[in-house]
């Protein structure tokens, strides 16, 4: 009996069927302020995100969420301390190292984006290592937005169309919204259909500009590491209750 009524008060937390979103994408932020509160170094508030990370990623798997993708460094966060992005590079070799081996048995796909030049060597041989030994799983896909900029990725997009237009492989016409999306880091993968961002903060801050044009966004108040199951299905209930027009007229208004 105890273990049935656990079941049921988990379905209760769970998000509903006919409103799940399909790929949801959260902006970590908060790591450095929750350890500031606690008068702890910020490394201490990185090591605490990934933790948060990894509920994440263990209640997008239980919710049924395909793809889940988590902004881990931005290109302008270079701009940091460097013993700040030494720890920052630390922590995703150990993430990489200590769950790659379980989320490859638990059927995830793990999906890099971002650019890799400038990036220690060791980091981009476990991206690649990552990726290709997950590239066959199917359950679920996590992307990791690692030195990424979404201004400087729809650059990259648009040379690389004007480079074929140059070379006469395509027309100035064949220049569309969806030949610009398959040249994107994302290419293959749905669109976000939810954004979360914690701390309080309420800005992309250059993430997934192009991909989220109709994304639906939540901004939570608490920190990073505090992020929970809890906290995750409530962001995934307010999605639900939104009206997604697209642009069109909204049930309640035909």
């Amino acid at each position: 009996m105890a273990r049935e009524a656990a079941l049921d008060a988990a379905k209760s937390l769970a998000p509903s069927e006919g409103r799940r979103p399909r790929h949801v994408a959260i902006i970590m932020d908060g790591n450095g302020r929750w350890a500031a509160q606690r008068r702890l170094p910020r490394a201490a508030g990185h090591k605490e995100g990934v933790e948060a990370a990894r509920r994440a990623v263990r209640a997008a798997e239980e919710f049924g969420i395909e793809v889940l993708t988590l902004y881990g460094f931005s290109s302008e966060n270079w701009k940091r301390p460097a013993d700040e992005i030494n720890d920052l590079f630390g922590l995703l070799r150990a993430f990489v190292r200590t769950d790659l081996a379980n989320l490859e048995q638990r059927g995830i796909r793990i999906r890099i984006i971002g650019e890799r030049d400038g990036l220690p060597a060791d980091i981009v041989e476990l991206i690649e290592e990552a990726e290709q030994r997950t590239a066959h799983n199917g359950v679920a896909t996590l992307v990791i937005a690692f030195n990424y900029g979404g201004q400087d990725e729809i650059v990259r997009a648009a040379r690389s169309l004007a480079e074929d237009v140059a070379a006469g492989r395509k027309a100035p016409g064949d220049i569309t919204r969806a030949a610009i999306a398959e040249r994107l880091q994302t290419a293959g993968l749905p669109d976000p259909d939810l954004v979360i961002r914690t701390s309080g903060e309420q800005r992309l801050s250059n993430f997934l500009i192009w991909q989220s044009a109709y994304a639906e966004l939540v901004f939570l108040d608490s920190y990073w590491p505090d992020f929970d199951r809890e906290q995750f299905q409530s962001a995934i209930a307010t999605y639900e209750r939104r009206d997604r027009r697209f642009g069109s007229v909204g049930a309640a208004s035909a």
